[in-house]
């Protein structure tokens, strides 16, 4: 197995002349990190399904969790693409870990920091920021994934508290989060956030087994079973799927960069080894195959960083959409996809051994192509961009 501190990050197009100074320093110390605490035994992890929660207070002091969230709340004020840059070296880790950073990033301290009170923001920002809370995003159901809009789950005014019922599905974090962004319809039909906390009587967060995917990740359920829910803790600035979809843009727009952690990794584990790997008296790179499967690898690679890259620069200016990053996500994680499994073909039998990075990238893309929007719907978003029509009502 070739050392993991070799990996050589692919930049065919130079655009490592489009980041700036601060970006490479963030990349390299994030780039370090992850080979010293992660990847010695993300494999092992991944195998017996245990997430690797003494790593969260780490993910705080680099500063993956809330990096363009102001400083005042407890984040690093970085730009978008310091985000991204963040987001891609986790996923080089793991999928999961990425997922882990990517829920309380986006879909907990940023509704927070967009939607709640000042209050809100002091008490559960800086905390989040630093790993000493972690939160979890309530949205998907049993019934309804993506058409959130149907929702089931309510909640009812009883004069000095609220009365929450019902239940979300898939939820990332959700047996460990001391605090949950819980999106529900009140009495009027309108979908409002509350923060439903850790302890409250009636929250419970069953945790689901039996995944082949997203192993060293915590999945579970979020059962609100008459929970009582402070009135203090209702997002005020949110009201309608506006406020849910907003979140997940962003979380959105962090797996478009993530997952081209996850192709690099594949591709260099493969590279290195077919330019040692030898049959019929010469390295396997030198046949016309195996440089076609790095040739076209390369090319999609190259195509995914420019894409974000320039995703990244709209979000900083406040241009991009949500449809733009509905295409960079769809066409990444697709990217990322084709790439483990042609990488894993080079490595032949050994492809599938955990010596190499290869299935367990593609076990764990073959869910984030479906989470935070589902291939086929962000295929629909951007039909009903340039065409006006929805396709999905």
């Amino acid at each position: 197995m070739t050392s993991i501190n070799n990996f050589t990050s692919p930049d065919h197009y130079l655009v490592d002349d489009l980041l700036t100074e601060e970006h490479k320093i963030i990349r390299s110390a994030v780039r370090d990190w992850v080979n010293r605490s992660v990847k010695p035994f993300i494999e092992a992890h991944f195998e017996k399904a245990i997430f690797p929660k003494a790593l969260i207070k780490e993910l705080g002091e680099i500063g993956a969790f809330g990096p363009f969230i102001p400083e005042e709340f407890g984040g690093a004020g970085l730009d978008y693409i310091s985000y991204g840059i963040i987001m891609q070296e986790l996923e080089r880790g793991d999928s999961g870990l990425r997922s882990m950073a990517s829920v309380q990033t986006s879909l907990v301290m940023y509704p927070i920091f967009s939607f709640g009170t000042e209050d809100q923001k002091r008490k559960f920002l800086p905390k989040l920021a630093t790993g000493d809370m972690v939160g979890c995003f309530g949205l998907t159901e049993p019934n309804h994934g993506s058409d959130p809009g149907s929702m089931i789950t309510r909640f009812k005014d009883m004069g000095d508290h609220y009365l929450l019922n019902g239940a979300k599905m898939w939820i990332t974090n959700a047996s460990i989060a001391d605090v949950a962004v819980v999106w529900a319809k009140d009495e009027h039909d309108v979908i409002r956030g509350l923060l439903v906390e850790k302890g409250m009587p009636g929250f419970t967060t069953p945790e689901t087994h039996g995944k082949w995917s997203l192993r060293a990740s915590i999945t579970g359920e979020l059962v609100f079973d008459n929970v009582k829910v402070p009135k203090e803790n209702l997002l005020p600035g949110a009201k309608g799927l506006r406020g849910p979809l907003s979140c997940l843009s962003s979380a959105r727009y962090g797996i478009a960069w993530g997952v081209i952690g996850a192709a690099m990794d594949c591709y260099d584990a493969a590279l290195r080894y077919a330019l040692e790997r030898k049959q019929f008296g010469k390295p396997i790179a030198a046949f016309q195959l195996q440089q076609k499967k790095f040739a076209e690898a390369i090319t999609e690679i190259t195509k995914a960083q420019l894409l974000v890259w320039r995703l990244g620069v709209l979000r900083n200016e406040g241009r991009g959409t949500p449809a733009q990053i509905s295409m960079a996500k769809r066409n990444n994680v697709e990217m990322a996809l084709n790439i483990a499994r042609e990488m894993r073909q080079v490595l032949g039998a050994m492809g599938i051994t955990s010596d190499f990075p290869m299935m367990r990238h593609m076990m764990n893309l073959e869910s984030v192509i479906t989470y935070e929007g589902t291939h086929d719907v962000h295929l629909l978003i951007t039909g009903h961009e340039i065409t006006g029509l929805q396709a999905y009502k």
